[in-house]
């Protein structure tokens, strides 16, 4: 069984491959050629081990991602098996994989939700996936600003984004200068508690919340969530169990019409942004669908090139 590094899928894998495969995978899900088993939690003196998986015959694959969290960093390994013969594949260090995915579906909700002239983005967190997804949205849009809100600023970051994404990037001692005149607002932080009130966001803007998947900690505050015109989550299952955003939402402030899956934006049976001066969120928990078909993808391209 071939193991498959970080390194390695960094040389296989674009983030347009993968916001490809991404799409892929969840059109089939919504149509019903694939199934995802949600996150499971086992914690014991101070060590949670965490898994997920999903079946996407369509990709030809099946699988799961086991990762332990201790102190609050992550260790992830993907385990992959053919849905032909079912047979192992592959393993993966799967760090490379989990920055990739992430981003790359919230550019998928991004081509969906946000205005496509869009132009500056507002980062709160400027850590593996705020960065990664600042690379990202800046290869799917025109932006013309990027501004970083982060508890630990750095100059030296500022110079490597900005010269990686071919934008402006500047830091932001306050949320509401980092907010002010945003048309994408990313929070990729470990808050436990809303980075902002919910009354800065600007009208128009597309906010994808990225940095929670646990039901007693949030980002954005129910000021924000009422706003929303609509709120894309990648299954509603998973999402309404972990995301604290929508856990612990007051009694009206989301109706569950106005929560929408990725695969029924992706798949055009919802709209998305309907007009320039909505506000729509798009909230990730990470679902298992994601790391296999971006594993899948991976274990092709290796075989393409002679293993």
């Amino acid at each position: 069984m071939q193991h498959i590094s970080d390194s390695m899928v960094d040389a296989l894998v674009t983030p347009a491959d993968a916001q490809q495969v991404l799409r892929d995978a969840f059109l089939r899900f919504g149509e019903g050629a694939a199934a995802m088993q949600e996150r499971i939690r086992t914690e014991a003196g101070g060590v949670k081990l965490s898994t997920l998986g999903a079946v996407i015959p369509g990709q030809g694959v099946a699988g799961a991602k086991v990762y332990t969290t201790i102190k609050g960093q992550f260790s992830f390994v993907i385990l992959l098996f053919s849905t032909e013969d079912g047979r192992p594949l592959a393993s993966f260090d799967a760090g490379a994989i989990t920055r990739l995915r992430t981003a790359a579906c919230s550019v998928i909700a991004a081509r969906h939700l946000a205005r496509a002239d869009a132009r500056h983005l507002a980062l709160f967190g400027a850590g593996t996936q705020g960065q990664a997804h600042a690379i990202q949205l800046a290869a799917a849009f025109a932006l013309e600003s990027i501004r970083i809100c982060t508890p630990e600023p750095s100059p030296a970051l500022v110079q490597s984004l900005s010269a990686q994404c071919g934008v402006p990037v500047r830091l932001c001692g306050a949320a509401a200068e980092a907010l002010d005149g945003a048309d994408i607002v990313v929070t990729a932080s470990r808050a436990t508690t809303p980075l902002f009130p919910g009354e800065l966001l600007p009208a128009g803007c597309f906010v994808a919340a990225i940095g929670s998947s646990l039901p007693h900690t949030r980002e954005l505050d129910d000021a924000a969530l009422s706003r929303a015109s609509v709120v894309a989550v990648e299954w509603r299952a998973q999402s309404l169990r972990e995301a604290g955003e929508l856990v612990q939402a007051g009694a009206g402030v989301l109706p569950d019409a106005r929560i929408v899956e990725l695969a029924q934006l992706v798949a055009g049976r919802v709209p998305g942004r309907r007009d320039r001066g909505e506000i729509t969120v798009y909230k990730s928990v990470g679902v298992g669908l994601e790391d296999v078909a971006l594993a899948g993808l991976a274990w092709r391209r290796l075989g393409e090139r002679g293993g």
